[in-house]
């Protein structure tokens, strides 16, 4: 279980976390950038055995599944008999009815796509709403962050942050108006947001919730070249050239070394990889996803895992 006194404040809002957060990302099945069929009631399943742990928060995405993930994230919460947990989504992909996939942060189609959320979420106010993208434009980005801003003081929205803001955009945006949070790819094999994008938070008082904090399953200690080739089609990690040598062999390595250094604390390369995020100063949380409760019972004891600063010296020369 998590313990209350992990719980973290979430930059300049009022909500306190667990420190790892259920990511809803492939619970919404088969899309352009999805992961491949997935069965709901393993999706649900999977919310609950994370709830029952103790994680208090779930993110997901109007886009993921085209919408699909927040449904199955509404029908587990119906179902679920304990403490509501915050509910974070996000906006700025859009589709049409072909499933053709495009983005947008004008704020008729922000305006748009906040109503179909809470419809299919269920609820009245989103606990933490974010733009998933910015816009190539500059200028596009602040017109959807001063809409956000609108709709959070028309109380549909408790909170309102940014996901894959580069430092210059969060600067830009937070002079509109404050950013509770920004969310960002961050693992051992993504670090470039170490050099501006972290610090520049910090300064900015923006809480950090990262995601593919596993390496979207590289550094689990279950990925194999077998499993990585043998990766559906319709699975957005067949394309990825992490997941394609000569990437794949240097990630399985240091995957390998993860399990070496979790092993001795009975921890799993997946569990180790997660502590390994939450050991900077600047993040607040990571979001882990899995498809049953399994896979949650496998990588979710990283919330309460801690490496010692030689242990953290000895993956990082990996």
């Amino acid at each position: 279980m998590i313990p209350a006194s992990s719980l973290r404040r979430l930059g300049n809002s009022d909500l306190r976390i667990t420190p790892i957060g259920f990511g809803a990302w492939a619970v919404g099945g088969p899309w352009q950038f999805g992961w491949s069929t997935q069965d709901d009631t393993e999706s649900v399943a999977a919310i609950h055995r994370a709830l029952e742990l103790g994680v208090n928060w779930i993110d997901t995405a109007a886009i993921y599944g085209l919408g699909h993930s927040e449904e199955v994230v509404a029908r587990a919460l119906a179902s679920w008999k304990g403490p509501r947990p915050y509910v974070f989504t996000k906006c700025g992909m859009i589709w049409d009815e072909k499933g053709t996939v495009d983005y947008s942060l004008r704020a008729p189609s922000i305006r748009r796509e906040i109503e179909a959320s809470l419809r299919r979420l269920k609820t009245d106010v989103i606990d933490l709403y974010q733009i998933h993208w910015p816009a190539d434009a500059l200028e596009e980005t602040l017109e959807g962050w001063a809409e956000l801003a609108k709709l959070k003081a028309e109380g549909k929205l408790r909170w309102i942050g940014a996901s894959n803001f580069s430092a210059e955009e969060l600067r830009q945006a937070h002079a509109v108006a404050p950013i509770t949070s920004l969310q960002p790819p961050y693992s051992l094999i993504r670090r470039d947001i170490e050099a501006e994008v972290l610090p520049t938070a910090q300064e900015l008082g923006i809480g950090v919730i990262v995601y593919s904090p596993m390496g979207s399953g590289l550094l689990t200690g279950a990925m194999t070249q077998e499993r990585a080739a043998a990766l559906p089609a319709d699975d957005w990690r067949k394309k990825s050239d992490a997941f394609q040598e000569p990437k794949l062999s240097a990630n399985l390595a240091l995957a390998e070394r993860l399990k070496a250094v979790g092993a001795r604390h009975g921890r799993s390369a997946g569990e180790t990889a997660v502590a390994w995020t939450l050991r900077h100063p600047a993040v607040t949380g990571a979001i882990l996803g899995a498809r049953s409760a399994k896979q949650v019972d496998g990588v979710f004891g990283g919330a309460n895992f801690r490496l010692t600063p030689a242990e953290i010296a000895e993956i990082e020369q990996a």
